[in-house]
C-alpha cells in the first residue's frame, strides 16, 4: 500500500525527528540546589506551574505589601564544586555579574526605593550566579535556519522550553527583612531566551544576558503584586 506522504515529505519528517533526539540532549544543565547556598538547606523542589525556570524554592508567608524599598547586594559569583559554568572564563562570569546587578538595580529600580542600609519596610536582596551557558558560536545561529533544527525550536519556543545550541543562566534570589534577617523567598533559578529568538543566539554572552533581563523582569513582577505603591 502507498504511503499517504510524498517520499520526500517522510524523510524530512525523519530527519526532523533524528535531529530533535540529538539536538534534545545538548540542552544547558539543569538547575541544583547549590550547597554552599545559606539557604540550601530550606530550599525544595517546586511544584508550581514555572518549575521548568524555579526548579527550587523556599517562600515563607509574607505580606509583601508592607515592603517599599530595596538593598540590593553586590552580586556573587559561586565557587562551590557543584556550580554550573559550561566553558566561561573567570572574565566572562564577572561580566555577567556586573549586568545581573545593573539589570536587577534598574528593574526593582522602577517600582522601589533602592537604598543601602536596613530599614523598616525594607528587602534585602542577594543574588548569586551559580551558572551560565555560552550561545556556541556557529551551531547557535545555524540550529534556527536549517530546516530540521528550526522546527524543533520552533516547537520548543510554542511550549516556553529551551532551544538547543542556546546559552542560558542559571541564579539564585534569596530575599531577607532587612532589620531581622529572615529569610522570605528563595528561589534557584534558570533563564534562556525563547527558542526561536535569532537575535540571542549571536555571540556568545547574548542568552545568558538575555535570560537576566527576564529574570529581573519577573521578579519585579512577583514583588510588586499587592505592594502599596501600585
Amino acid at each position: 500500500m502507498a504511503s499517504p506522504f510524498p517520499r520526500t515529505s517522510l524523510a524530512t519528517m525523519g530527519a526532523i525527528f533524528l535531529y530533535s533526539l540529538g539536538l534534545a540532549g545538548c540542552a544547558s544543565p539543569q538547575p541544583l540546589a547549590y550547597r554552599g547556598l545559606a539557604s540550601s538547606t530550606v530550599l525544595r523542589p517546586s511544584d508550581e506551574k514555572d518549575a521548568a525556570h524555579v526548579p527550587y524554592r523556599f517562600a515563607a508567608d509574607v505580606n509583601w505589601r508592607r515592603y517599599y524599598k530595596v538593598i540590593i547586594d553586590p552580586v556573587e559569583i559561586y565557587d562551590g564544586a557543584d556550580a554550573q559554568f559550561h566553558k566561561l572564563s573567570v572574565e566572562d562570569r564577572e561580566q555577567l555579574a556586573s549586568y545581573m546587578e545593573d539589570q536587577f538595580t534598574q528593574e526593582l529600580g522602577r517600582d522601589f526605593e533602592i537604598v543601602d542600609r536596613p530599614a523598616p519596610a525594607t528587602l534585602r536582596i542577594h543574588l548569586t550566579l551559580t551558572g551560565a551557558t555560552p550561545t556556541k558560536s556557529v551551531l547557535g545561529p545555524l540550529s534556527r535556519f536549517d530546516l530540521a533544527g528550526g522546527s524543533y525550536n520552533a516547537f520548543q519556543g510554542i511550549r516556553g522550553k529551551e532551544g538547543t545550541m542556546t546559552g542560558s543562566v542559571i541564579y539564585a534570589v534569596e530575599i531577607y527583612d532587612s532589620t531581622n534577617g529572615e529569610l522570605l523567598l528563595s528561589e534557584i533559578t534558570k533563564q534562556f531566551p525563547n527558542a526561536m529568538n535569532v537575535g540571542a543566539s549571536f555571540g556568545a554572552l547574548k542568552a545568558p544576558m538575555t535570560g537576566i533581563r527576564k529574570g529581573a523582569v519577573e521578579l519585579r513582577e512577583k514583588l510588586v503584586v499587592g505592594s502599596p505603591h501600585d
